[in-house]
């Protein structure tokens, strides 16, 4: 009787989906990571867009007064257009001379609307002047000019108030904060604190403190921030909130313990900095990026952001939809043939590690017998494996089954056309999940997976059963987050067809 329980019991553990490990985290940093976070805009981005909406509403002032007036009187003249372009530029270049385009100044109204104003003005005293010394005075339109001097700064203006409502609402919800956590709870870290916390219109949104020890000589608080954990709790963390920015207050003299932190935390998709606020050895100036005021030292930078995300971005959805336009017809016939195959849907879905290891759901066709589903691919599928449907073995080779992965990329936005490969959730080598067989393993999670990636191409793709094929994945992850660019994305996604039909050995 006591052995039909153990087996009855052993059949119920086996049974019950495996948990997934989590570091546990204190009451603090619990009360943080549950609140309610907006994603973040990027200030780089945003002055980027302000520069050319300037560029855009100017054109467009000067154009449409040229063509109500001046066309109607004396004809079309095509050295009016290149003057409306000329100036507009050089007013965007006189714009970002006077330091106008920083989302701190587009928060203000005083500053900014001298400064525009005063910018605006130069251009035409510019315009006129060199319009005199050309004897190009008298076949300028007065009247037109006037205009487009008052209209187009009625239009600056009014775009000012509208882009002040929209900075201070987005500064509302923080969406332009940089959500930062020290590390160091002691003196040096209360001094940072406190020199973050006294600059006016800062960024810098401190959540808490972090420390690698428990003793007194850790504060329970520094300057009001209070201590969230141990450094060991900081990934954990990070997973669980949006965390920008990792700010070391420690002494540059504690090397040892700095370099033992960076090999725990480097691993996270953010920016990762040493401060330089106590040293007393000091660099060049241009050293050193600052917070403000305070002085740091760069050591990670999250990789792919502000412009290089946009870009990304519009890669995907762009050529994302029309590949998935192309490929509507092959996925019709694929879903046809597994209908017509084995009983069971034709799309399923399964858990992956997504963007700083958050789990996501992606879409594939379904190539094992569904009443042998494996939602959590805690079973690799292996050569002859008798899971796997007739239709399953000819896309789980021509990697066919990949395609509904394409709703991800176009409507989800939760996978990339190209980036590390997503890994099931409780993907395994023999007994060990993968990051615990490969030292940083995580790192490949700080950027968004990809339905093809660097590593696939080269022939690193389908059954993981020796320690050597993860490792080689992990290495050419990397080695793609580093080197990012839309071409290297473009080449690797054209190279794909290719790789697909010479290096499908490990594919089953």
């Amino acid at each position: 009787m006591l052995d039909a329980a153990a087996a009855a019991a052993a059949t119920a553990t086996a049974d019950r989906p495996p948990v997934e490990r989590r570091r546990r985290l204190s009451q603090a940093a619990l009360a943080v990571a549950n609140q309610k976070v907006r994603r973040a805009y990027s200030p780089i981005v945003i002055a980027g867009a302000v520069r050319l909406a300037d560029f855009l509403l100017l054109s467009f002032v000067g154009i449409a007064l040229y063509f109500g007036y001046v066309v109607r009187l004396s004809g079309f003249h095509w050295e009016y257009i290149a003057a409306i372009f000329g100036m507009t530029a050089l007013a965007v270049v006189c714009f970002q001379a006077a330091d106008i385009y920083e989302v701190q100044v587009f928060r203000g109204q005083l500053r900014q609307m001298t400064r525009m104003i005063s910018a605006w003005a130069f251009v035409f005293l510019l315009f006129i002047g060199a319009s005199f010394f050309a004897k190009l005075g008298g076949e300028v339109s007065r009247l037109w000019l006037s205009a487009f001097f008052f209209v187009g700064l009625a239009a600056l203006i009014g775009e000012r108030l509208f882009l002040r409502a929209m900075v201070r609402g987005w500064a509302r919800d923080g969406r332009l904060d940089r959500r930062t956590i020290i590390v160091g709870s002691d003196q040096n870290g209360e001094k940072l604190v406190e020199a973050l916390k006294s600059q006016d219109d800062s960024d810098i949104d401190i959540l808490g403190v972090f420390d690698d020890r428990n003793d007194n000589r850790a504060l329970a608080t520094c300057a009001g921030s209070p201590k969230l954990g141990k450094v060991d709790d900081i990934v954990e963390f990070a997973r669980r909130t949006r965390v920008d920015l990792v700010l070391f207050a420690l002494p540059i003299s504690a090397e040892t313990r700095i370099l033992e932190m960076l090999k725990k935390l480097w691993v996270l998709p953010v920016d990762i900095r040493l401060s330089a606020h106590t040293n007393k050895l000091r660099f060049r100036p241009r050293s050193y990026s600052y917070l403000g005021k305070v002085p740091t030292l760069d050591v990670f930078e999250a990789p792919i952001t502000d412009w290089d995300m946009v870009m990304k971005s519009l890669f995907d959805h762009v050529v994302g939809a029309i590949i998935l336009l192309f490929a509507l017809p092959v996925m019709a016939l694929v879903a046809l043939a597994i209908k017509l195959d084995s009983p069971g849907p034709v799309l399923f879905r399964q858990k992956r590690f997504g963007f700083n290891n958050e789990r996501i759901d992606v879409f594939k066709f379904r190539s094992l017998y569904h009443h042998q589903a494996d939602p959590t691919a805690s079973r690799v599928v292996t050569k002859d494996d008798p899971r796997v449907t007739r239709v399953g073995r000819f896309i789980r080779k021509t990697s066919l089954d990949e395609l509904p992965q394409l709703f991800n990329v176009v409507f989800k936005n939760n996978l990339s056309l190209v980036g590390p490969r997503p890994h099931a959730v409780q993907g395994k080598l023999q007994s060990r999940l993968f990051d615990e067989a490969v030292d940083g393993y995580f790192a490949r999670h700080r950027v968004k997976p990809g339905i093809t990636g660097w590593a696939q191409i080269n022939g690193w793709r389908g059954e993981i059963d020796n320690e050597e094929k993860i490792q080689k994945r992990v290495e050419f992850d990397l080695y793609y987050i580093e080197n990012w660019s839309v071409l290297f994305d473009l080449y690797i996604l054209l190279k794909t067809p290719l790789a697909l039909m010479t290096k499908s050995e490990n594919a089953y």
